[in-house]
């Protein structure tokens, strides 16, 4: 009885050494891309940085539910996309207002609210957009991935993303012409 207890307990810590090295392994192999993936999403270099952690830590505690049945690559960044919404369904919950002495020119006034308006309008045209979509434009725009990267990510190749970017340009152009 002792020893079948000790064997299990000896089968137990080799599978979590087994799990801790491939989680180890998937972070040299992934973390770049994640990263990147994170960063084209919050346009924050810390705080990708600390959602990428985030993203390995979460998935050395879930491996066990990794069924194989995609990319290690895409689940990380399933994973990471999901720390991302919870971490902006937190921020929207905590306003923080930052005080400054300053008051700006009135000039810069309305440059800022010209380019805000410009810029709002150009996401308001990319959120139309259907989710793949969407995405794709967000990982090319921000993130900088190349088309293969971006067809990897997402589960396609990489005449997808060029022929899916183009489209969502042309959609996104149209939009932007209606609302002028």
């Amino acid at each position: 009885m002792l020893f079948s207890r000790i064997y299990r307990c000896k089968l137990l810590i080799q599978k979590e050494v087994s799990a801790l090295k491939e989680i180890e392994k998937a972070y040299t192999q992934h973390a770049k891309d994640v990263y990147r993936y994170l960063l084209s999403l919050t346009h924050d270099e810390n705080l990708a940085e600390e959602l990428t952690q985030e993203t390995f830590f979460r998935a050395m505690r879930t491996i066990d539910r990794y069924d194989g049945s995609c990319k290690l690559s895409v689940w990380l960044c399933q994973i990471a996309k999901h720390l991302w919404y919870q971490w902006l369904s937190k921020r929207s919950r905590q306003k923080e207002v930052e005080l400054t002495d300053q008051v700006p020119c009135q000039e810069s006034l309305e440059q800022s609210a010209l380019f805000h308006m410009e810029k709002t309008e150009l996401y308001q045209a990319i959120h139309k957009l259907p989710d793949p979509m969407r995405e794709l434009v967000y990982l090319r725009l921000t993130g900088e991935f190349s088309f293969a990267e971006i067809g990897s990510l997402l589960g396609k190749n990489e005449n997808w993303a060029r022929t899916t970017f183009y489209r969502a340009k042309q959609k996104i152009m149209k939009e932007m012409e209606g609302s002028i």
